[in-house]
């Protein structure tokens, strides 16, 4: 739709209250000294392409990533055999035995080989993501001191600037990668001609060989895939001068007494998409035909053309708190998060933590590409950690909470593309270990299509890997009602299904169909014999994802008219499901028993899914359940990593608590200075460049983070898709008087809305479907249409009420 839908009242309020400060302080990361870290770097990408740019004045590192350079390849980890234990580990389990069944389950139904490499599989068939090395900027004549430093990061520009002073010479350089073509731009400037003097090089520490031909400085390899050949890469550099010379050498460039410097940088691979058995053709011929599509147009030109492509998807959705502080502009960002820890004012910090996942969604995840991993496209490692692969038991997943809610759904096109290359490798790894139809997948994936369950048994036997993304799909349907997309990806939707209602078993207490074996995401319970262990049958997640696929699966077969008979018979099996439980402590059981918690802090609270991303427990709906929710959060604790607090920031939205939202939201902001180890303990928090500490840096807590400020805004959720308009605004003042254009529902409406005092101001829903539209509307509040007819009166109480829309077309909540 076109931005005529800025509606006057939304734009006009802006420009009354939100100044050149705020934009600033929304949009903008700023240093006041070059980055020692790469997390203190500022990060760029166009999906595909990655940099951070560390803003060095003597030599400046840039830190090189392409998304599809992994390690490793294609591997066959399926246990052929594991099935026939199957029965054996199920017996030991409805027996009791515990212990037992995990003790067999470790034995013969965990991957074979070396699955994930033990979380170490760069030069394993695993593989890793890996960094594709370093552009160095070195410059000579740098004895001299620099002054008036200033490093920053326009989000709304995707623009990384860095300006200083040396011996009365201003010097700038600025950074971008392109979201119209498929290459990195830096220009480098000085204030007096011919002053610009340095070398540049490309550099790798391993599998790496540099050449350079016909103005192209080059670097190639392949990496490794433990005894066969792995991934060809190439990356490529042409450099541009005004004035003075350029020289070549074998694996670096001289310019000497340039005026100005531009630099075109792309990379490429062989990996095939679709199908990564088939490696593409010369990764050299890619990474040179990306540079020339860029046609030697203007600089300026090509930036604009980058900003527009950008700014195509980052003008969809804003969100504003109307408190001004022009103090704040003057600090650096690192500044900002220790102020703010501290008690320290700062409304804007929220909204730039939000506007910084949605940038970062933009440049990690465009169509045609893998999806983002669990760093993003950002990484400066050569063993990732965890190999930098997609964790299904809530990481990748928690990457594109944002997506819908940001209009950006389109961006998730790259999530559910991948969860279709995963069905034909998980049916094959159905039949190995549970000879069921339909496919899964388990814990770990990797761009060969890993679906086998992990090497270890306490944390690789989760199941409903495949089904939590499959909800993603759902979750699409949902928020666009787009019935081709639905019927391009039901297939996924029943495979998922399939295998869940097969593997079912009756437990023998209650007669609940359970699955079995399984765990709850690397949680420990304790057994009233003191049997510790992470086997089970039934945990509350797997319950919660199968009544989710049941109930999604049966209502897209009703919308698409197909597999009524299938539908029917999958009503009868949910009946049988095990159910949600409250414990004797009040909370909800994670576990078919109420058993003791190993570790009762622990940073997986996965028996909240029902809670969110799913909607079975809602205060209005099931008020009993939102109660032992909340218990269960308060059991569990604030603390935990970061993308630990950002699920919790969701939990407390999904309840109407704006305030203790807000308070882990707080703590997710907390500056963790650059410490980038495995340590659980010193809990979750934000590195200088707003990366979220996991720790060591994952980017599934900067999206959870900015998902749950969307929760706390706007909510459509629950068996009606209720709009609910500010439902867990927080009280603090700051918060009391904002704005918001581009929100997504559920039901396929977007919302504008400004409110003063807590309270809706006005807001305009635009229906891009048509049909009903249930909200909850504020006391005192009308609706009309676009032609001013009042569609529902004002009400004296606030209340749900409901109304017929027409695609296209808007009406105004005032």
């Amino acid at each position: 739709m076109e931005f005529k839908r800025f509606t006057s009242f939304i734009v006009l309020n802006l420009m009354a209250t939100c100044t050149l400060y705020a934009q600033m302080e929304a949009q903008t990361l700023i240093f006041k000294k070059p980055a020692n870290s790469y997390l203190e770097a500022l990060p760029l990408g166009n999906g595909k392409l990655g940099a951070m740019d560390f803003g060095g004045t003597n030599t400046n590192r840039i830190v090189l990533n392409e998304k599809t350079l992994w390690s490793g390849g294609i591997q066959d980890a399926d246990s052929d055999s594991a099935h026939l234990f199957l029965p054996e580990i199920q017996k030991f389990l409805l027996k009791g035995d515990n212990k037992s069944a995990q003790e067999l389950l470790q034995k013969k139904f965990v991957s074979k080989g070396s699955g994930t490499g033990f979380g170490n599989g760069a030069n394993d068939y695993y593989g890793a993501y890996q960094t594709l090395g370093d552009l160095l900027i070195q410059w000579k004549d740098t004895t001299a001191a620099v002054s008036n430093y200033h490093r920053q990061l326009e989000l709304d520009k995707a623009l990384a600037t860095t300006s200083w002073e040396r011996e009365g010479i201003k010097y700038s350089q600025e950074t971008f990668v392109s979201m119209s073509g498929n290459f990195m731009v830096i220009r480098v400037s000085a204030s007096q001609e011919n002053k610009i003097n340095l070398r540049l090089r490309l550099n790798r520490k391993e599998h790496a060989l540099y050449s350079n031909r016909k103005g192209l400085l080059i670097m190639q390899g392949q990496l490794p895939n433990k005894d066969k050949k792995g991934m060809r890469y190439a990356a490529v550099l042409k450099p541009q001068i005004k004035g003075g010379s350029i020289n070549f050498a074998a694996d670096q460039v001289e310019v000497k007494d340039a005026t100005e410097l531009v630099l075109y940088f792309s990379a490429a691979t062989d990996y095939n998409i679709a199908d990564p058995a088939k490696p593409l053709g010369n990764p050299l011929s890619n990474a040179i035909g990306n540079i020339l599509v860029q046609n030697k147009a203007h600089y300026n030109l090509t930036k604009t053309a980058h900003q527009q492509a950008f700014q195509s998807f980052y003008q969809r959705n804003s969100f504003s708190l109307h408190s001004v502080q022009p103090e704040i502009a003057k600090m650096s960002t690192l500044e900002r998060l220790v102020a703010y820890e501290k008690g320290g004012k700062d409304a804007q910090l929220p909204v730039l933590y939000y506007n910084f996942g949605k940038y970062l969604l933009i440049s990690s995840s465009q169509p045609g590409t893998l999806p983002a991993n669990l760093q993003g496209i950002w990484a400066p490692e050569y063993q990732t950690p965890w190999n930098g692969d997609y964790h299904l038991n809530i990481n990748l997943q928690m990457n594109y909470w944002l997506a819908e809610p940001m209009g950006l759904g389109d961006l998730a096109k790259p999530l559910f593309e991948y969860t279709a290359s995963l069905v034909e490798p998980g049916m094959k790894t159905a039949k190995a270990y549970y000879n069921a139809p339909g496919w899964v997948a388990h814990v770990v994936a990797n761009p060969w299509k890993f679906t086998s369950p992990g090497e270890g048994a306490e944390w690789g036997s989760t199941l409903t890997g495949g089904a939590w993304l499959s909800e993603h799909i759902w979750e699409h349907y949902r928020f666009t009602k787009d019935k081709k997309f639905l019927k391009k990806y039901y297939p996924v939707l029943k495979g998922s299904a399939q295998f869940l209602s097969s593997i079912l078993i009756k437990e023998p207490k209650n007669g609940w169909l359970v699955t079995a074996p399984s765990n709850s995401p690397e949680h420990t319970y304790v057994m009233p014999n003191g049997f510790k262990g992470t086997t089970a049958m039934g945990p509350t997640m797997d319950m919660q994802i199968c009544r989710e696929s049941f109930d999604y699966v049966i209502a897209a077969a009703e919308i698409l008219q197909v597999d009524q008979a299938w539908a029917d018979s999958l009503k009868t099996i949910r009946k049988q499901l095990a159910p949600l439980q409250i414990g004797a402590a009040g909370d909800i059981n994670e576990w078919l028993e109420d058993w003791k918690d190993a570790e009762p802090t622990h940073r997986h609270v996965s028996h909240l899914y029902g809670l969110h991303p799913y909607d079975e427990i809602t205060p209005w709906d099931t008020p009993e359940m939102a109660a032992a929710a909340r218990e269960t959060l308060k059991q569990r604790g604030d603390g935990g990593t970061g993308w630990s607090k950002a699920w919790k920031i969701n939990f407390w939205g999904r309840l109407g608590d704006g305030d203790h939202a807000l308070l882990l939201l707080k703590q997710l902001l907390k500056p963790v200075g650059t410490f980038n180890g495995t340590n659980y303990g010193n809990g979750g928090g934000t590195y200088p460049n707003l990366f979220c500490g996991h720790p060591p840096f994952q980017i599934d807590g900067n999206f959870g983070g900015a998902a749950g400020i969307s929760e706390m805004l706007v909510q459509s959720h629950g068996k009606d898709e209720v709009i609910r308009l500010l439902p867990a605004l927080p009280s603090a003042a700051e918060w009391q008087k904002g704005s918001l254009t581009g929100f997504r529902t559920r039901g396929a409406f977007s919302v504008d809305m400004s409110w003063v005092k807590g309270k809706v101001e006005k807001a305009r829903l635009t229906a891009l479907k048509g049909g009903n539209c249930k909200v909850l509307l504020p006391a005192g509040k009308s609706v009309t249409d676009a032609a001013g007819n009042v569609l529902i009166a004002k009400q004296a109480k606030s209340g749900i009420v409901s109304f017929n829309t027409l695609k296209d077309m808007d009406y105004t909540i005032l």
